[in-house]
């Protein structure tokens, strides 16, 4: 019994000596993308499909434009010119020909739209309105823009390439003119500049800085302004003729008076200021006034000048937008038909409202006489030129003409059609007939 017991003792020791095995550690780089590793995470499967595709895309183009450029015909070979057809003249011509078109060819800058705003600001606005005019108007600066971008292709082609001297090669355009060459400020012209620079500041008395602050506060105050408010008038729909000159007036004396307590104040108030008269030498100061007084009637004439032609505009037939609509009645007085107001008193309205507007602004003092206080004012010139105001009345003759003639037509429509019965013509047939000797039936139809 004690050797089995002792085998089973030293089994049981053996299975208590036996170890585990040993902690196998994982590789150092296990987290480092290795060069197997990173293609594997980004493949993509529609990526490589993609691939593919193109692929045949790319070679299906190729074999149709090889099938293609087989079934052209082989373009023939350049002629075989005699030296005489070749020669160095005509290969250098035909290489600034080509040159030339390759020039041309290149994009222009196109001219500038806010040079063709600054164009039309200088064509006066009458020229510019209706479709005719608009159309004009659309021409003209598509032309401009031709002329210009022709002028800059020149311009290019001049500074890149050089022209060679052959005789038969056209010129297109002619010479560029040269660049203006400056003054000569050199110490012989030196005396001359400054003698005529001094004369100038003595006695072109314009470039003074008061005239510029003068100007500058008329061309604020009067630059979009006018006398009368002429927008509404058709709006206000039939009117008398009375009542419109009524209107006008009392806005032609209302604007007059607001000129003269806001414009004319500023205008004193100017040389009233030491600054005002600086540089200007005594002998020279009536001078230095005289155009003080000729800039402001200047102005003030091209104030009335505008209203004119406004109130002128208003009565344009080819432009009904804005033109009046006055109340005439047909009237039966002693045996006659006639209008009221008449044709005459219209036209003669109109015309009245002309010369109000030139009678305006005509008291205005100058600026010597206001400062000196004299007891006989001297005014400024603002009368308007005899040109405009008879320009102005013969457009408004044909103007009233041209629009009353619908009246008169229908004044000729009544007088044609019911004068008889009203200057006894009618009275005379009646006992004619009733003097007569007639059956029931014939005066039957007489009277129908």
């Amino acid at each position: 019994m004690s050797d089995p017991n002792k085998a089973a003792i030293a089994a049981e020791k053996e299975a208590l000596n036996l170890k585990l095995p040993p902690i196998v550690r994982p590789p150092e780089d296990i987290g480092v993308d290795t060069p197997a590793q990173s293609k594997l995470l980004s493949y993509r499967r529609s990526k490589e499909q993609q691939k593919t595709i193109n692929q045949l895309v790319i070679e299906g183009a190729k074999r149709n434009l090889d099938r293609t450029l087989g079934k052209r015909t082989p373009s023939s070979p350049e002629p075989d010119y005699p030296p005489t057809m070749t020669s160095e003249i005509k290969k250098k011509a035909f290489n600034y020909i080509y040159l030339k078109q390759c020039v041309e060819s290149s994009p222009i800058v196109p001219i500038q739209q806010e040079w063709l705003d600054h164009m039309l600001m200088l064509v006066p606005e009458s020229l510019k309105e209706g479709k005719e005019q608009e159309e004009l108007v659309q021409s003209l600066i598509n032309e401009v823009s031709r002329d210009f971008e022709k002028s800059m292709k020149r311009y290019l082609v001049r500074s890149v390439l050089v022209r060679p001297d052959i005789n038969w090669l056209e010129d297109e355009g002619g010479p560029i003119p040269e660049s203006p060459v400056g003054l000569d400020y050199s110490k012989p012209w030196h005396s001359n500049y400054l003698q005529t620079r001094n004369q100038i500041l003595a006695n072109l008395h314009i470039v003074h800085p008061t005239m510029k602050m003068l100007l500058d506060l008329g061309y604020t105050t009067f630059a979009n302004t006018v006398l009368l408010d002429l927008t509404g008038i058709r709006g206000k729909g039939p009117i008398d003729c009375e009542s419109l000159r009524n209107d006008l007036s009392i806005q032609a004396r209302k604007a007059e008076e607001k000129i003269m307590n806001t414009w004319y104040p500023k205008v004193i108030n100017l040389f009233t200021k030491k600054e005002a008269l600086e540089g200007i030498k005594p002998e020279k100061l009536d001078a230095f006034y005289n155009c003080v007084s000729t800039l402001m009637s200047n102005q003030l004439k091209d104030l009335l000048k505008r209203t004119v032609e406004g109130f002128v505009k208003l009565f344009d037939p080819e432009d009904q937008r804005r033109l009046p609509i006055f109340k005439m009645e047909l009237t039966f007085d002693d045996d006659k038909m006639e209008f009221y107001p008449t044709f005459q008193d219209l036209e003669d309205v109109v015309f009245g409202l002309v010369e109000r507007i030139a009678e305006a602004l005509q008291n205005v003092q100058t600026v010597p006489s206001w400062l000196s206080g004299t007891s006989t004012p001297v005014n400024l010139d603002t009368e308007l030129p005899e040109h405009v105001l008879q320009w102005a009345l013969d457009k408004l003759k044909v103007a009233v003409h041209r629009n009353l003639e619908g009246a008169r037509k229908h004044y000729e429509t009544y007088v044609e059609k019911y004068s008889w019965l009203i200057d006894g013509t009618a009275v005379k047939l009646i006992e004619t007939f009733q003097a007569e000797d007639h059956t029931f039936d014939e005066y039957t139809k007489y009277l129908q």
